[in-house]
């Protein structure tokens, strides 16, 4: 019988370690565990910063019991902050490694923001808000220097068809129960992300031109359409290809219940017609530019393209949202992406304005317990 193989042990390349209150918390953000130990823990982290067997460990530490030092080991190995030699890498952990330039400072902020819980109960949303005002006022809306010089503007120009969309944008959550036709969801899906023209880089190849800036180019934002009320489309999950102008059905049928499992308490986005999810494929970001604070522009870039969704839609006379409030892991398992190479990263849709209505009210029941917002 062969001799059995010894397991050996390596320090996770995901882990971030943080004072919190009096405890020293070790996060590992391609896991999602968060362990708090002792010190010494981060002195057994740093001592396996290749493999090793446990008992190497119990050598470095003469000073403590050898058991006690090699059952941290394993507790750590537990918990992932360490890697065992005998168990293979997870798929997601695999594809961390796609982020090597980005870690720890954007590999860190963005899986350890995921899955956020969001209250959804009226109650508990209004206790909060109670809460919130005996410890700390409402901070100001606006910023303004009194005593400083100040130059009277001419009034701005809000006549024309540009100023009066606009001017018109609201985030709306009440919706009639027609349908949108497939025509304007097309004019909506083109011009928010379709390709315009293409831009040929000496040495770089092409590079798609559209409606919304990104930086070099890249344009990292892919569009996911839940077709619920469409007219001349079947219910269904499409994937919108840029470049086609096509739809590419990924699943049928629809159910509304997957919007608030997609949206989580957002009950009211239920009737909408579409739902669309807005993700980032971040190798597209990720092969040019090498520092992490390029995590910031595909953030700011995808709010980019759906302010373009939002006003084109608010042109075509639709009521469109949009919402970060998003059950981020089952939303990339719903679209099937890993959420490492590409993930969700906001949410908008679109319906029918209800008949009589211009301007987007919070639907009925909510009106007492929840604030006004927009």
């Amino acid at each position: 019988m062969p001799p059995r193989k010894s397991v050996l042990f390596r320090r996770s390349p995901f882990v971030v370690a943080y004072w919190k209150g009096g405890e020293l918390i070790f996060h590992n953000f391609a896991s999602g565990a968060i362990l708090a130990a002792d010190p010494l823990a981060a002195q057994i982290l740093s001592a396996f910063d290749g493999w090793k067997p446990a008992e190497a460990a119990a050598k470095l530490f003469s000073d403590y019991i050898p058991a006690t030092v090699q059952h941290t080991v394993h507790e750590l190995a537990r918990h992932t902050m360490l890697e065992r030699s005998n168990r293979p890498r997870d798929a997601k952990t695999r594809a961390m490694e796609s982020w090597g330039h980005w870690t720890p400072a954007a590999g860190f902020f963005h899986f350890s923001t995921k899955d956020t819980r969001f209250l959804s109960d009226t109650g508990a949303i209004a206790r909060f808000f109670r809460t919130q005002l005996k410890h700390q006022p409402v901070p100001e809306a606006t910023k303004r220097y009194p005593k400083a010089p100040h130059v009277s503007l001419p009034a701005a120009q809000t006549e024309g068809e540009f100023p009066r969309t606009l001017l018109s944008r609201r985030t709306w959550r009440d919706f009639s129960q027609d349908a949108i036709s497939i025509a304007q969801l097309a004019t909506l899906l083109r011009l928010t992300t379709g390709v315009q023209s293409w831009l040929t880089i000496p040495a770089l190849g092409r590079a798609p031109l559209k409606t919304s800036p990104s930086g070099g180019a890249r344009h990292p934002t892919e569009l996911y359409v839940l077709a619920l009320n469409v007219k001349g489309l079947a219910r269904g999950l499409y994937h919108y290809n840029s470049v086609a102008h096509q739809l590419e059905r990924l699943r049928r049928g629809a159910a509304r219940g997957e919007v608030t499992r997609i949206l989580p308490g957002q009950w009211w986005y239920e009737p909408a017609a579409a739902l669309v999810l807005f993700t980032a494929v971040f190798p597209r970001t990720q092969w040019k530019y090498h520092a992490s604070r390029a995590y910031r522009a595909v953030l700011l870039e995808v709010g980019h393209v759906c302010q373009t969704f939002l006003l084109t839609a608010t042109w075509l006379g639709l009521a469109p949202f949009c919402t970060m409030a998003l059950a981020d892991s089952y939303a990339e398992k719903f679209l099937g992406v890993d959420g490492v190479t590409e993930s969700v990263i906001y949410a908008a849709g679109v319906g029918v304005r209800p008949a009589g209505k211009t301007t987007a009210r919070w639907p009925a029941k909510m009106r007492r317990s929840e604030p006004m917002v927009d």
